[in-house]
């Protein structure tokens, strides 16, 4: 268990997730603009990447360590594999843009360069120019009077190589940086649009009046966007990390994105000055920021190039009209988003937040949205007199920034916020409702395993359990005091919680399936799966001979198919129309069976970070997830199956039925509301609709 050889490199595993995500841009079967979604989500994660796990990888370089992971490959061999793997991507990912744009071409979608537009729409470029462009671009000379600018982490730019018009003296460097405030595409009518940086090369002389235009090259840097907070020397954390955002716009430089050919002056002089590596440095040949391409995939009169949204649907045992406390007092319920709506939570706080019963609010906020009605609940519970304890978790990276903003307005509000425990992120998902009711107090729960945000739930897979069980009512009292207090060796009882319990229950839970042996079965599903000491015990269960099913939508470092080690072990990865968000893990053996997460098996969520496992009491509500993890390990559409030398096979369905885990959930929903419709008795329907279900 102990041999590099039994472990895959978790960059390298990520990579071919990637990998996977730029594979669905390449469905023929796919609507068109669903397929650029694809290839703007691949370009958002490849930008994360380089600046939070290459970057790393060149500090662990600098400082000199030699093995990071169980797999012992070196920092600088896995900076050679990354280069190597990207280098060979990039081919795939112009082709498959290009093969796209012609395709959106045929649709009258058009992404078009100045040079190619017609004479009428040349002229509305140019009026946007003068009106909208060039009052707010910046240009940039570079001598000995004016340094090299401060540029931004992925600042869009056009670097210019200039002479004077009488094409006398030596040539002049510089460069216009092109405003964030500025959309990527001009859209220049309903069904055409322009890269910004092509209008911009067209009126570079308008910019340096007196000069005419030698050469240009649009670029786009990436900077180390990782942030070490010193938390022992902050008096206040707010302070320290509004510091901290500000260190990250002048992180080191790790990548160089520019257009394909430019002009060798102009390369010299930007990484004269950038010292960038050479393998670090990508040149293409369609446009830079792919990201952006949203401000088209968004374009309302080629809806019909998507995949058809799915409406979310409250279902059986809630309803609009009646509260929201009553409903949970009765029964425990689950709900699978996006397929249900998250409404429901959100509605747990805005009734809480009005109803005079309500005493305390208590919740963790990870991620939410910008103009988040969860947020405007907790700030009217607060003025309205109620206890409201919120713990916001400044950390989050890359919502650091909108945490902060929404930290100061809870504060203003009346409410108590907590930023977090010296040293550990807080990514646990909890609210806890505390009412008065019959002269007691009650406690009304919500655990989940994605972030309170309305937004994302209508695209990430994601678990929610709302409960009033006395045994979850002690156990989130306690998990909110250790946040608000100070506390030593505190555990939870039904609950489970990491950096103390979460991975040793884990273990416990896996090895009791191997000693079952033939009878033993495990089926884990996940975001990543890293953590070695987990790892081990799933070959140690699989050479025991049970039966282990992996679902991990990203990096899995588990190598599966190893005779006498991991021959029992299958691995699935689901990319598809909804990002996989849920953490559900199932052992046969055990009672209760299934349990859901805020974690990922990973040395951070388990080691590093405050997270919380629950499990599932109620044998229906077990039977429900249950079913949902049956239905994506058979899923022939959307998965992939890792194999044994760390590529991933596309799942082959050959003559069988066409599963698509996502559609199936989708109509499974639909009918239940349906159904619902039909016969308002909540409990009727939910039979039914598990009977529809379980035919599906």
């Amino acid at each position: 268990m102990n041999d590099p050889k039994n472990y895959i490199n978790r960059e390298l595993s990520w990579l071919r997730f990637n990998s996977r995500v730029l594979s669905e841009s390449m469905k023929k079967e796919l609507p068109l603009l669903e397929r650029l979604k694809f290839l703007a989500i691949y370009a958002t994660n490849l930008d994360e990447f380089y600046m939070i796990r290459v970057a790393g990888l060149k500090q662990l370089f600098t400082a000199g360590v030699i093995v990071t992971g169980s797999d012992e490959i070196t920092p600088l061999e896995q900076l050679r594999e990354i280069r190597s793997y990207l280098s060979k991507e990039k081919d795939i990912l112009q082709s498959s843009y290009k093969s796209i744009m012609q395709k959106l071409e045929e649709e009258n979608l058009h992404v078009t360069n100045y040079s190619d537009l017609s004479r009428e729409h040349t002229k509305l470029a140019d009026d946007y120019f003068f009106s909208n462009i060039l009052p707010v671009s910046v240009p940039i000379a570079v001598n000995a009077t004016h340094p090299f600018p401060h540029l931004n982490n992925l600042g869009f730019s056009l670097a210019v190589k200039l002479q004077d018009e009488q094409g006398s003296g030596n040539y002049k460097y510089g460069m216009i940086r092109i405003p964030r405030v500025l959309p990527r595409f001009y859209q220049v009518s309903d069904n055409v649009y322009v890269p910004i940086e092509s209008i911009v090369e067209k009126h570079a002389e308008e910019i340096f009046p007196g000069y005419k235009l030698i050469a240009a090259a649009a670029f786009r840097i990436t900077r180390n966007a990782d942030m070490v907070i010193e938390e022992e020397e902050a008096d206040d954390f707010m302070m320290i990390m509004e510091q901290g955002l500000k260190l990250r716009r002048r992180g080191a430089f790790v990548r160089l994105e520019i257009e394909e050919n430019p002009d060798e002056d102009l390369m010299k002089f930007l990484n004269s000055h950038m010292q960038i590596f050479s393998k670090d440095i990508y040149q293409y040949s369609i446009p830079l920021n792919l990201g952006a391409l949203w401000q088209i995939i968004n374009n309302k009169d080629f809806s019909y190039l998507t995949l058809q949204p799915h409406n979310p649907k409250i279902l059986p045992p809630f309803s609009k009209n009646e509260s929201i406390f009553k409903i949970i007092s009765k029964q425990d319920a689950l709900l699978l988003h996006p397929y249900e709506s998250f409404d429901t939570v959100t509605k747990l706080l805005k009734e809480a937040s009005k109803d005079p019963n309500v005493v305390s609010i208590r919740t963790t906020l990870y991620r939410v949205e910008k103009n988040s009605q969860i947020i405007q609940a907790l700030i009217d519970a607060a003025s309205d007199g109620k206890q409201v304890t919120v713990m916001v978790e400044l950390k989050a990276r890359f919502d650091e920034e909108n945490n902060l903003h929404w930290a100061k307005a809870l504060e203003q509000a009346g409410a108590h916020v907590i930023y977090g425990i010296t040293g550990f992120k807080i990514h646990a998902k909890v609210t806890q409702v505390i009412r008065q009711e019959s002269g007691k107090l009650k406690f009304y729960m919500h655990l989940g395993t994605g972030n309170y945000n309305a937004t994302t739930a209508k695209i990430y897979t994601d678990v929610s359990l709302l409960t009033c069980k006395e045994e979850f009512a002690k156990d989130t009292t306690t998990f909110f005091h250790i946040l608000s207090g100070f506390s030593k060796n505190r555990k939870l009882e039904c609950l489970k919680m990491s950096p103390t319990q979460i991975k040793p229950k884990l273990i416990s839970l896996i090895n009791a399936e191997g000693k079952a042996g033939k009878d033993g079965y495990i089926i884990l599903k996940m975001n990543s799966l890293v953590d070695t000491d987990v790892i081990k015990a799933l070959y140690n269960a699989s050479k025991l001979g049970a039966k282990i099913e992996l679902i991990i939508r990203g990096i899995c470092c588990l190598r599966p198919n190893i005779e006498d080690l991991s021959e029992n072990i299958k691995v699935k990865s689901i990319i598809g129309k909804y990002l996989e968000h849920s953490r559900v893990f199932y052992f046969k053996n055990n009672e209760p069976n299934i349990f859901i997460s805020s974690a990922d098996c990973m040395p951070r969520n388990l080691e590093r970070r405050l997270e919380l496992m629950s499990p599932i009491y109620e044998k229906s509500l077990q039977e429900k997830l249950f079913e949902m993890l049956q239905l994506q390990i058979t899923d022939n559409t959307l998965s992939w199956e890792l194999q044994n030398d760390g590529e991933y096979k596309k799942s082959e369905r050959g003559k069988e039925k066409v599963i698509n885990n996502h559609i199936i959930l989708e109509e499974y929903i639909n009918k239940i509301y349906k159904t619902m419709k039909k016969d308002t008795t909540s409990s009727k329907a939910e039979n039914l609709a598990r009977k529809l279900f379980k035919e599906s």
